[in-house]
């Protein structure tokens, strides 16, 4: 330990010198990786889980034409973005609207990459399916028949996570299968 003194007040302050050392090189253990792995997963079982549920909402004018009507039934925006669509300004200006929008709302936010995975998952390009816009899809809960799901949970857990630790839009990559 050591003590300093600040020049306006003459107070000591303590300060405990540290190794910098992350919590998981102390302990042994690295949990990040296996958590964004089970966050991936949970993502993809959301997905499906709603998907069939009749609960996704895709594409970026659709998704905000629901939020204007009935911001309520929307527990979850996925904003899917790779590297070439980085410089599209006008996604990125749709994008910081609904996060706004979500934010404003309490609707947890997630931004994804691997598009492709993400159309796997949602069968989209499949024989007799139309291109769909895959940049913004929402969850939503259907006011009648309210489905549980243990990976909206987990989803919903990891974003409240990340926002203890300031990163309001967690980024999370979907793995190619």
């Amino acid at each position: 330990m050591c003590c300093n003194y600040q020049k306006k007040r003459r107070e000591p302050i303590w300060i405990y010198l540290l190794p910098n050392m992350t919590l998981e090189e102390i302990t042994g253990t690295d949990n990040t990786s296996k958590k964004m792995q089970t966050i991936d997963q949970a993502l993809e079982e959301l997905l499906v889980a709603a998907q069939r549920q009749d609960c996704l909402t895709v594409g970026v004018y659709e998704s905000a034409k629901l939020m204007n009507v009935d911001p309520d039934s929307v527990v979850l925006c996925l904003l899917a973005a790779d590297e070439e669509d980085e410089g599209d300004i006008a996604l990125q200006i749709h994008f910081t609207l609904i996060q706004a929008f979500c934010c404003d709302n309490d609707i947890n936010i997630v931004r994804l990459r691997g598009v492709t995975r993400l159309e796997e998952l949602l069968g989209v390009g499949e024989e007799g399916s139309e291109p769909r816009d895959m940049h913004c899809i929402l969850v939503t809960n259907s006011h009648t028949d309210a489905w549980k799901c243990d990976a909206l949970e987990e989803v919903g857990s990891y974003c409240e996570e990340s926002r203890s630790k300031n990163q309001w839009v967690p980024i999370v990559c979907l793995q190619e299968r």
